[in-house]
């Protein structure tokens, strides 16, 4: 069979700017041999080549996601997986449905529940211990920042109305003050102990099925936002990844952010340099990267733990004396970024509050005056309130924009859990990409999956629009933040391809760069707007392979998007 394919009749988007047309493109040995005019491809194509008729559809760099967490996700699909449920009757029927299903789990785990289902974004552990008869159960949130637990799992934690917040977490309490079964932010990690440990073969069939979901969505490559280190039951995926390599089943490609240790220090950049160096001995073709890593510099708006420059209000309107919390002391967060940029090491910061993103951007102008440019790359991620003083210093410092697009709009657990706790005037800095593009900051996206949806065209559709398909409420933050379709697919492929530092050979429809290409039909680009979410990819090629084809499209979802 010939190695050698012609994708031709649609129009290309090769990385940025406008989709050409009237080109084609040609594949030999898994690489693009050629862009060329369609009258010169008889000249340069074999004979035998197999021609890829797209017929209007529009031929696309394959997607990188940014930032997500795939073993995570692929495990949740395995386990108690609530993303479905639309509110806390369905929430309760899934836990029921699955308990009955596994009589034999001594524990029930998983995750996906919404806050916006439950007063406050607080389930109570009463609705677990009737669901499941009294096992022990915990399930992570959808955003991953909230762990919900049953009386069984409280207690055999020993956790008692005694025991006292950790510092970088909050129990929610009855009012005698025993867990009322909401457990956010560190607070999550008091099941530690007790918690089952994820085998190491069930991370491994993870991981196979987050991949088979993600190249179904035309993604091609991603950053793994948390390796080497073990989270909420779930081993280091770094285990489960190099598995994969060996067995020949890991198709794309993969930087894994090196985790963090909130409690650690410095000695941690040593560790990760030389994690960083034995990954690219291992891996010559960079099929696994080690050259980041991850610095949560805060938590999340909806529970309140976004580090805000202002305080959050209560529920009569009025200023508490809470800011959030910076999960790292700002002096030291400077001295971390500048030793793992001086190392090597790209920083990938969590910073979604506006007081985080200061205090990121601080640290990388630390760096930058210690160590000069040393082209770290270094992103900061989610951005959901960023002061407007703030914005202009990104791309003085190349400090990329790493956006989650889907979030931007407003839906209920952003209108109910999140604006009304904050100041006047900051829904107008709800994730304001539109301004950072005017002030020339690079952009990359990721979905922070299984956080919300992997799907890049349904954030796309978010980011054009700044509202869900079918939605009657304004734009978030106002039309001046949304991104043009050209802005919002150069995110997701160059954009991304350059934070991942694989710009040399992917996210670029270019000659000698990888075949990572996908297929979308119909070509978003002529379609109107309000309408960007009826495309669908078609398929997905790894290296000139199909390794999707997609079947009958699924009627179009309208209703709100999964958020965090």
């Amino acid at each position: 069979m010939s190695t050698e394919l012609v994708f031709h009749g649609g129009a290309v988007f090769t990385g940025t700017g406008t989709p050409i047309t009237g080109q084609a493109v040609i594949v030999r040995d898994g690489r693009i041999a050629a862009v060329v005019a369609d009258t010169e491809v008889a000249a340069l194509a074999s004979p035998d080549a197999t021609r890829i008729d797209l017929a209007g559809a529009l031929l696309s760099p394959g997607f990188q996601d940014a930032h997500i967490h795939p073993v995570g996700g692929g495990i949740e699909l395995l386990q108690c997986n609530l993303t479905e449920a639309a509110d806390a009757a369905q929430t309760a029927a899934l836990i029921r449905a699955y308990a009955e299903a596994n009589p034999d789990e001594e524990w029930i785990l998983g995750g996906g529940w919404s806050m916006d289902s439950f007063p406050g974004g607080n389930p109570p552990r009463g609705l677990l211990d009737e669901a499941t008869g009294g096992r022990p159960v915990l399930l992570q949130s959808r955003d991953h920042h909230s762990t919900w637990a049953s009386t069984a799992a409280i207690e055999r934690a020993g956790i008692t109305a005694e025991t006292p917040d950790p510092g970088d977490g909050r129990i929610v309490r009855d009012a005698d003050g025993f867990p009322a079964g909401t457990f956010h932010e560190g607070a999550g990690d008091l099941f530690a102990a007790v918690r089952p440990a994820t085998s190491a073969d069930l991370a491994y069939q993870g991981l196979l099925r987050a991949q088979d979901e993600l190249i179904a969505l035309g993604i091609t490559g991603w950053q793994d936002a948390m390796v080497g280190a073990d989270s909420g039951g779930i081993a280091d995926p770094l285990a489960a990844y190099e598995r994969a390599a060996a067995d020949g089943r890991l198709l794309v490609h993969v930087v894994g952010a090196q985790w963090w240790v909130r409690g650690g220090g410095i000695e941690q950049v040593e560790r990760m340099a030389e994690r960083r160096a034995h990954a690219a001995a291992a891996h010559p073709d960079r099929r696994i990267d080690l050259g980041t890593t991850k610095i949560m510099v805060d938590g999340v708006a909806e529970n309140q733990t976004a580090a805000m420059l202002t305080p959050y209000r209560d529920e009569t309107g009025h200023d508490t004396c809470n800011h959030g919390l910076s999960f790292i002391e700002p002096a030291k967060l400077r001295e971390y970024v500048t030793a793992l940029d001086a190392a090597g090491q790209q920083v990938h910061m969590h910073a979604l509050g506006d007081r985080a993103v200061r205090e990121a951007l601080d640290a990388l102008q630390v760096a930058r005056d210690a160590n000069g440019d040393t082209d770290g790359r270094h992103h900061l991620a989610h951005l959901q309130v960023v002061a407007a003083d703030d914005v202009s210093r990104f791309a003085p410092l190349d400090a990329i924009a790493n956006i989650q697009a889907l979030w931007a709009t407003h839906e209920d657990q952003l209108d109910e859990l999140t604006l009304p706790f904050l100041q006047d005037g900051q829904v107008d800095r709800q994730y304001p990409f539109g301004d950072l593009v005017r002030e020339g900051v690079r952009l990359a996206a990721g979905s922070d999956w299984p956080v919300s949806t992997a799907d890049p065209l349904a954030a796309i559709h978010i980011a054009v629009n700044r509202a869900y398909p079918g939605s009657e409420r304004p734009p978030l933050g106002g039309e001046h933040q949304r991104l043009d379709l050209e802005t919002a697919f150069a995110a997701y492929t160059s954009g991304s391809a350059y934070v991942n530092r694989r710009d040399g050979d992917t996210g670029s429809i270019r000659e000698g760069y990888l075949a990572n290409l996908v297929v979308i039909e119909p070509n978003p680009f002529d379609l109107p707007a309000p309408e960007l979410h009826l495309a669908r990819v078609a398929s997905t090629w790894i290296e000139g392979r199909r390794v999707h084809t997609a079947s009958v499209p699924a009627v179009p979802d309208t209703h709100p998007t999964e958020s965090r």
